[in-house]
């Protein structure tokens, strides 16, 4: 009887990209992969500081959301850096929370069907919702393909929606620039995926490496948005607005959210 291969053991996963394996060390199997997620790492602790406070007046659950972009970046370095199931699975499920957590904590209350009247009973439903998906991605990984692309195309069309209902300038400007990016890297991840063999021919198998970077981008300029729209509808009397660090001059910097009457309010203390 033949048994099955320990998940946790490297070269498990069913999913290869077109990057050579162990080409520049031999414990990591993608090394340009594996490294392309320094932005993972690099924004959640800078994001935090900065949406200090959005979190004191708008939502502290901010900070989970950073928490979970942060834990993306760890289990997608270790999937390419192993690329053993266990790894694929983390990675996958890590993105599948961010997702969850960001519809949960941000979905505007016009949208809430019939029988979610308090935020909170939404956000508990998520999170069953959230439970359930993850065993059953567990059980069967095929499936998490179709649960990822179930969330991430109405996350995308709401974003859309919001942004074309927005109209402050710089916020639209910040979200035609994201949808523009997400589109250049959702290019770098169909090419590595379906056109490995040309790709190699010209010598350039990190395309992949390319989607994390520009994904990190992405990922993080739509959690500023959505922040920007909840706090817009939540508290529109603290009049919310983007600014960019390190200087506001410079709009291609890291988008973050003010809240200029808590900013009078606490200047006055």
């Amino acid at each position: 009887m033949q048994h099955s291969p320990w998940p946790l053991r490297r070269g498990t996963s069913p999913v290869d990209w077109c990057e050579g394996n162990y080409l520049f060390s031999p414990v990591i199997a993608e090394f340009v992969n594996t490294f392309s997620n320094i932005l993972f790492f690099i924004y959640p602790p800078l994001l935090t500081g900065l949406f200090r406070e959005y979190a004191q007046c708008v939502n502290r659950g901010v900070y989970l959301i950073w928490g979970l972009l942060l834990t993306v970046g760890l289990t997608s370095a270790y999937f390419h850096a192993t690329l053993s199931l266990v790894g694929q699975l983390l990675d996958e499920v890590a993105i599948l929370w961010l997702l969850m957590a960001s519809f949960a904590m941000w979905l505007p209350r016009r949208y809430f069907s019939y029988g979610f009247k308090e935020r909170k009973h939404f956000q508990l439903s998520m999170f069953i919702l959230s439970c359930a998906a993850t065993l059953m991605a567990c059980i069967h990984p095929v499936l998490n393909a179709f649960a990822l692309m179930g969330l991430g195309i109405p996350a995308t069309a709401l974003l859309i929606i919001e942004i074309r209902r927005c109209k402050n300038t710089r916020v639209v400007k910040l979200g035609y620039r994201c949808a523009w990016v997400w589109v250049a890297a959702l290019m770098c991840w169909i090419n590595d995926r379906l056109f490995c063999e040309i790709w190699s021919k010209l010598n350039f198998p990190y395309l992949h490496g390319a989607w994390h970077i520009l994904i990190a981008i992405v990922a993080y300029s739509a959690c500023v948005l959505f922040a920007y729209f909840d706090a817009l509808d939540t508290v529109p009397e603290q009049l919310p607005a983007i600014r960019f660090w390190p200087s506001d001059r410079f709009e291609l910097g890291v988008p973050y959210i003010v809240l200029r009457n808590a900013r009078k309010d606490f200047q006055k203390i």
